[in-house]
Formats: C-alpha cells, structure tokens, sequence
C-alpha cells in the first residue's frame, strides 16, 4: 500500500473526525498532518498490541530508532516514509517524536494516575506533542500559537480519555485521577465495570468542565493572525466538544457507552466551522 493511504487508513479513514477536520488543507499540508497523526495512532496502538511490558517496551524502542532511520533518510515503516520529507520540511526535531513514545511508554506498566498532575505530563506527551507539531505543520507567524496548541493537545486527549472511560475500564485501565474518583466516592472496579450511578455522572461532569476549560483557554491564547491557518484545530476541537455535549444533554448518564456521531453531522459541524471562520477572516476581527 502507498505510504499516504497507509496513514490516511490509519489515522483520518472517511466518516471519522480527522477526515473532516483535515479537509480544508491543501493536499501536500493534508499528506503531512496525517502522516503525523498516523505516526501517533501506531505508537499509541503499542501497549493495547503487546499483552506483555517487555514486547511492548522492545516495540517501542523499534519506533525510537525508526525516528531516527526517518530522519537521516532511511525510514522503514510507511508511516515514517510518509513523514521523512515533511519532518524535517518543517524543522520538527526527532525528540518532540521521542517525547510522543515517552508518554506511550507510561501506559506500558502504569494503569491508573494519582492525581490530574500526574495525568497532565501523560496528556501533554500524548497530546500537546501531536498538536505542537501538527500547528508548525500548519504554518504558526505567532509563537503564541504554540501556547494554544499545547491547550488544545491536553484538550483533545482529555475528550478521548472521556470518551473511551468504558472501552479503557474493559482493559484494566484508569485515566481519571484516583484522587478525584475518591472525591466523588466511585471505585475504579465501578468504571472498569461500566457501572452507573449518579456519583459517577458528576465525576465525569467533572471531568468535561475541565476539559471545556482547557478548550476556552487554547483559544483564547490563538492570535488572530494565525487563526485561520489553524482550522483544522478548530474543526477537531467543534467535533469533539458537540460528543461532549452529548453527555451532557443525557445528565452524563451516558459515560459507559462511547459517545459518536454520526458522519452526517460531522460534515455538518466541519462545514459550518469552516464557514464561521471564513467570514471571521474575511471581516478581520473577532
């Protein structure tokens, strides 16, 4: 298979949020960004793969040293062949890749997070690296634009951890700080059973508001010069808060089961995002 409909298959398949958030971009940008996101989704897939740390641990020291085979040109893996042009293109440095396995090495032996501090250095690996990288893809005039990209990475990351509280509780896995469910008196075995209760609907409405709260501050630190260049942040950001929204239009009963939609309506959101910003950019001003 080509190296570009590798990571498309991989990362932005038709009807998901990545296709549509992506569909605005010219197409060498467009090959680039899912290139990156494809690289991502391999290394996060690692640990699920390995049902032992010590393979997944070899497996991921595979890809620490196909980063850098990738950039010094001799990239094995589709996935990196896609990426050896654009990387270095767009002066991405091998350890902000190195820094994405790190963070995928913490899921190797850790299945649960202490606290929301010890589960941010988790979100800004995993996260904020992606969209670090993924906003210098997309072109940045403001280096504040990467303050943005942190937020909007930690934001992402936290929705999928919300999202996935059910599918990650089957696996033995707690992303939601211990502390908090303390707090909120519910057990890990309740969300690895997908158990519902009225406790666990305001831990996980806990959980959306800060999550909202890091969407608003990512936007709120995007300058205008750089907004529209960063669409594609925008539309994945319009797609993943309207799954949120879901919750809560359900009193956040609905946490055990993964909250999708449909393709229709993500067309509908990307489109009518991708509008609101033509004009936003057309006007010149907020």
């Amino acid at each position: 298979m080509d190296p570009d409909d590798y990571c498309q298959d991989k990362a932005a398949p038709p009807g998901s949020s990545h296709y549509y958030s992506l569909l605005s971009l010219p197409e060498d940008t467009r090959r680039a960004v899912t290139a990156l996101h494809a690289f991502c989704r391999e290394v996060q897939e690692v640990p699920a793969e390995c049902s032992e740390a010590a393979v997944a641990r070899v497996k991921l020291q595979w890809w620490r040293d196909e980063v850098q085979r990738m950039f010094s040109g001799r990239a094995r893996h589709p996935v990196t062949q896609a990426l050896s042009a654009a990387a270095p293109a767009h002066e991405l440095p091998p350890e902000h890749f190195a820094e994405v396995i790190d963070g995928v090495d913490m899921d190797v032996d850790q299945f649960s997070y202490p606290s929301f501090q010890d589960l941010s250095l988790y979100c800004h690996r995993v996260g904020s690296m992606e969209w670090l990288m993924t906003a210098e893809m997309l072109g940045i005039q403001d280096r504040q634009t990467l303050r943005y990209a942190h937020d909007l990475g930690t934001a992402l990351q936290l929705t999928r951890i919300i999202r996935n509280v059910r599918r990650d509780g089957a696996l033995g896995r707690v992303y939601l700080p211990l502390d908090e469910l303390q707090r909120f008196q519910v057990s890990p075995e309740d969300l690895m059973a997908g158990r519902g209760s009225d406790n666990a609907g305001r831990l996980v409405a806990h959980q959306v508001q800060r999550t909202r709260d890091y969407y608003r501050a990512a936007f709120d630190k995007l300058p205008e010069a750089d907004r529209y260049g960063q669409l594609s942040g925008i539309v994945l950001a319009e797609l993943y808060q309207a799954a949120l929204r879901e919750l809560e239009a359900n009193d956040y009963q609905g946490w055990d089961r993964r909250v999708s939609l449909t393709p229709v309506r993500k067309l509908w959101i990307a489109w009518r995002t991708q509008r609101r910003e033509r004009r936003r950019m057309k006007r010149g001003r907020p």
